[in-house]
């Protein structure tokens, strides 16, 4: 089993930065795949970035270079730095991990789930 803790989140003006941490326990070192995901209310939960042991990194075109995903193996962590924020990011942010699949398509590919923490974005 995988815990995943989420935080970090908060309200920034737009053009403003955030950095989301996702702490991982449990059996860490069985990880293929770790993302985020994120969810406005009536909307399916849609991929944001992923990376996976094979050294492959996801981005979602929304956010391409604008959002950083990146991980501290020492500390089981992994963040997602976030630049030059727009209304449209606001949204609850949900870490993800799983054993075996990676991607962005669907939340169906990950397993474990953090509980979220939201992200306010105000123009």
């Amino acid at each position: 089993q995988v815990q995943l803790v989420e935080s970090g989140g908060g309200s920034v003006q737009a053009g403003g930065s955030l950095r989301l941490s996702c702490a991982a326990s449990g059996v860490t070192d069985r990880i293929y795949c770790m993302g985020w995901f994120r969810q406005t209310p009536g909307r399916e939960r849609e991929g944001v970035a992923a990376f996976d042991r094979n050294g492959g990194t996801f981005y979602a075109d929304s956010v391409k270079g604008r959002f950083t995903i990146a991980e501290d193996n020492a500390k089981n962590t992994m963040y997602l730095q976030m630049d030059s924020l727009k209304s449209e990011d606001t949204a609850m942010y949900y870490c993800a991990a799983d054993l075996v699949l990676c991607g962005l398509e669907s939340e169906s590919l990950f397993n474990y789930w953090g509980q979220g923490t939201q992200v306010t974005i105000s123009s």
